[in-house]
């Protein structure tokens, strides 16, 4: 069988080498560093501490490649060890509830007719005589909003991994009939979590998002070099 990693972690490096590297959407936050990978103990003690096995590529990944880093967008979320328990890092790592890890990913979103509902009870601001109390009335409704699109069961068996800027994420599912696959985050603009498709609509696994981002993130330092 073909190691699909080998060879990555210097590929990354000679990349971050380039002088055209800083082209690369996303390279500041990251800056091409890579994290040492996890030990086999290591991550059998990350595995005892969120009670799931992780996705097969990831795990191979870990072990292989970074705990971390370099990666698409803003970087990947390193996982640490930190104060005597496990976690992930990064903006928005903290949306997931790691004793929740071990709970399939749930196959739909919030209940359709209990969003229209609610969405048919937005305030409007012509419905008000006064601004400050459009501002309340839309304040309670919004955490009403934010409490259906970011209960913690929607997230259930699922890390955030990537941060694309503006409170977008990315996030890969470790548990359920999902799990290998990568969805997107945009419930800060009101869009629903959806997984991400290849051009064949098939859902993109972990080893195919990060690879397509190196490909694609080599390919933009070389045309940015023959181009100056």
């Amino acid at each position: 069988m073909v190691d699909q990693w080998a060879g990555i972690r210097e590929r990354v490096g000679a990349l971050g080498a380039q002088p055209t590297s800083s082209e690369v959407f996303g390279s500041l936050g990251h800056r091409w560093a890579l994290e040492k990978p996890l030990t086999e103990s290591g991550l059998a003690e990350l595995e005892e501490h969120i009670g799931v096995r992780l996705p097969e590529e990831y795990r191979a990944f870990l072990l292989q490649v970074a705990a971390g880093g370099a990666g698409p967008a803003y970087g990947l979320f390193p996982v640490r060890h930190v104060q005597s328990r496990w976690r992930w890092e990064g903006d928005g790592a903290d949306l997931a509830d790691l004793s929740m890890l071990a709970e399939p990913f749930p196959d739909q979103g919030p209940d359709p007719e209990a969003l229209e509902e609610l969405l048919a009870q937005r305030p409007e601001e012509e419905g008000f005589d006064e601004i400050e109390a459009f501002d309340d009335a839309f304040e309670a409704w919004d955490e009403q909003w934010g409490a259906l699109l970011f209960a913690p069961e929607r997230t259930a068996g699922a890390i955030p991994i990537s941060h694309l800027g503006c409170a977008q994420r990315e996030w890969l599912v470790i548990s359920g009939r999902h799990r290998g696959t990568i969805w997107s985050d945009g419930r800060v603009d009101d869009v629903d979590l959806v997984p991400l498709l290849d051009d064949d609509r098939k859902p993109v696994t972990f080893a195919r998002w990060y690879m397509t981002w190196l490909e694609r993130a080599e390919y933009a330092a070389l045309t940015s070099r023959s181009d100056t």
